[in-house]
């Protein structure tokens, strides 16, 4: 398996006094113990491509179980990181903003979701549940123009899966809030 590589340069072009030798097959040894069957290495190519599609959709589709369980969440997490860095540059500390961000976010989810599970008035539940969907399209956009990037070939694709993503994202928040209500109706 080892071959002697020298190289010798002459002229701007680089020569090879032997070239290397690569075998796909590794050869038998002789002497006790180990495996004598090289047939085995043979697909270990095959396999890993295989494996590696297989991994890769699980991933993807893991991700985008994410985004779409998540997808609630945007309105409250942009304000708990408006309120964050408003108390951060009116100089309560690190700790102190986190607090008040984690408590304006909570506060922002749990008062969407009784108004939109409380209220009578299909106007104010429209508009809460719409209060949420926005900003739930908006990253989900986002997230779908970042993805489309890596293997889109143009920019215009990337807009039209994004503006695909932000729909689809945005509808799954507004579902997600108006189903609340239909189970207690």
């Amino acid at each position: 398996m080892s071959a002697v590589f020298s190289l010798s340069f002459r002229g701007g072009i680089v020569h090879a006094a032997t070239p290397p030798c690569f075998e796909l097959k590794a050869k038998p040894r002789r002497g006790g113990g180990g495996r004598r069957d090289s047939e085995i290495y043979a697909h270990g190519a095959t396999t890993m491509l295989a494996l590696g599609l297989v991994l890769n959709t699980l991933g993807i589709g893991l991700f985008c179980w994410a985004i779409f369980a998540l997808t609630v969440y945007a309105l409250p997490f942009f304000v708990a990181l408006s309120i964050g860095m408003k108390a951060l540059q009116s100089g309560t500390g690190v700790v102190g903003a986190l607090l008040i961000a984690m408590a304006g976010g909570a506060l922002t989810l749990v008062l969407g979701q009784i108004i939109v599970a409380v209220a009578r008035s299909l106007a104010l539940r429209i508009a809460m549940a719409t209060a949420f969907a926005i900003p739930a399209a908006v990253a989900g956009y986002h997230v779908v123009f970042a993805l489309s990037q890596i293997g889109a070939p143009s920019l215009a694709w990337c807009e039209i899966f994004a503006s695909l993503g932000a729909v689809c994202v945005g509808g799954t928040a507004w579902t997600r809030l108006t189903i609340l209500r239909n189970d207690r109706s």
